[in-house]
């Protein structure tokens, strides 16, 4: 294909908008909003939630999807990145839509453009955007790529506007504090709109900022919260409670079933939810959080030994990954394949790892962004760990560590979207 002809297939179509600007990361609005213009792009659905945060975002998107379809609404979901295959990052109704969708968006932003050059989140996201437009949505869930002030996703304005935490990452964009960095996430709050905060310690910041523009700010632990507790009717069987609020009332919710997903998110949720003035009956909700499920978050596989896919790769989300493992109590030995990027804090990571693995495989991964295997081993050989293996690729390590796991035992898949998502691919597992 050269540069003249138009891409015949979503492949090309990605090669192109992957060559379309220098840089992958370039901050800012005003391309994405000066394209917008140019295609006219209607409202893409009657409502719109954006969900940011450091964690968390796409299990919150997942529970907020799972909930409004139970409830019998059509949504638009725009999460990214992807693990095996583009599509995941836009889905109507839970389904990614097809690859001629996605084309024929690709080539109305590519029209409208001109000679603007957009990045590939921006190309992408216009994408979405285009598609939403013309599916008759009830409801659009968009999650930030990075940040939120100038994240491309930030173009909609959204009815509420969800912070689910602010922790250290990505850093050199988005400032070395979480004070910083919250400023750079609660952009995505509107004036009068809520803004629904998971992160019980909020930076002034966000605080500051939300009382500039007159947002209904609603924070976990005084606007919201949620309790687990044991079932009263049912021997071993945890559930939990919620509590909030809905126009100003007090109102809550008792003995929920508990989601595969951080039960903080799903309260967070609740809460969102209940600001959007549509009709969500309870048990629309309870079907809800016992249906949603996130590919890569916590995910459980049986075969051909239990599997532990998780993304988690950075302190926050590997200190959640250690607590729920140390929680369950395992009888058998923890296996760990880990993959990471040199731009996380990849110390940190092993650090609260490492005494909860007893055996590791180390890989590297196909992206210039990678930390080196041997770099990963030495780190970890330096923590104590006496047993650590070098490998390729994802792949290779898994046929390492199947070949020495039990069903007696647990093998975790983490550290990184590209290390989940290259086992799955080798696992032939589709998301």
């Amino acid at each position: 294909m050269t540069s003249s002809e138009s891409p015949s297939n979503l492949a090309e179509w990605l090669q192109r908008v992957e060559a379309l600007h220098p840089s992958e990361i370039d901050l800012g609005l005003a391309r994405i909003a000066q394209v917008s213009r140019q295609m006219k792009l209607p409202s893409i659905a009657k409502k719109v939630i954006t969900v940011a945060g450091t964690n968390g975002k796409g299990s919150t998107v997942c529970m907020l999807y799972s909930i409004l379809a139970a409830a019998g609404y059509k949504v638009g979901t725009y999460t990214s990145p992807h693990l095996v295959h583009y599509n995941e990052r836009v889905r109507i109704n839970g389904k990614p839509v097809s690859d001629e969708l996605l084309c024929d968006a690709f080539e109305r932003v590519d029209h409208a453009r001109e000679d603007i050059s957009l990045t590939y989140f921006e190309f992408g996201a216009l994408t979405a955007f285009d598609i939403f437009s013309r599916a008759d949505l009830d409801v659009a869930v968009l999650e930030v790529g990075l940040g939120g002030r100038l994240d491309a996703v930030n173009l909609i304005d959204p009815d509420i506007a969800v912070l689910t935490t602010i922790a250290l990452d990505h850093t050199d964009w988005l400032g070395e504090t979480r004070e910083e960095i919250g400023t750079e996430k609660a952009g995505i709050f509107r004036a009068g709109a809520p803004a629904v905060c998971g992160e019980v310690d909020l930076p002034l910041t966000v605080i500051n900022h939300a009382q500039s523009l007159a947002a209904d700010l609603m924070r976990r632990g005084e606007v919201y919260d949620f309790s687990k507790h044991d079932d009263e009717n049912i021997s071993g069987m945890q559930v939990w409670d919620w509590n909030g609020t809905r126009a100003g009332e007090r109102i809550s919710l008792v003995n929920l079933p508990l989601p595969s997903l951080p039960l903080v998110n799903a309260a967070t949720c609740l809460q969102a939810l209940h600001q959007l003035d549509m009709d969500i009956p309870e048990q629309a909700i309870r079907e809800g959080l016992i249906n949603a499920n996130l590919p890569g978050r916590y995910q459980r596989l049986d075969k051909p030994v239990p599997i532990l896919l998780d993304v988690a790769h950075n302190p926050e989300a590997a200190s959640y990954l250690a607590e729920r493992l140390q929680e369950e109590k395992h009888t058998g030995r923890l296996y760990a394949l880990l993959g990471m990027l040199s731009d996380k804090d990849t110390d940190e990571v092993l650090t609260i790892m490492h005494p909860v693995i007893d055996e590791w495989a180390v890989c590297n991964l196909d992206t210039p962004r990678a930390i080196a295997a041997d770099q990963l081993q030495a780190k970890l050989t330096e923590l104590g760990a006496s047993r650590v293996e070098t490998c390729a690729n994802a792949s290779a390590a898994l046929e390492v560590l199947l070949d020495q796991v039990s069903e007696d035992d647990l093998l975790i898949i983490f550290g990184s979207f590209f290390t989940v998502g290259a086992a799955l691919e080798a696992l032939s597992i589709v998301p």
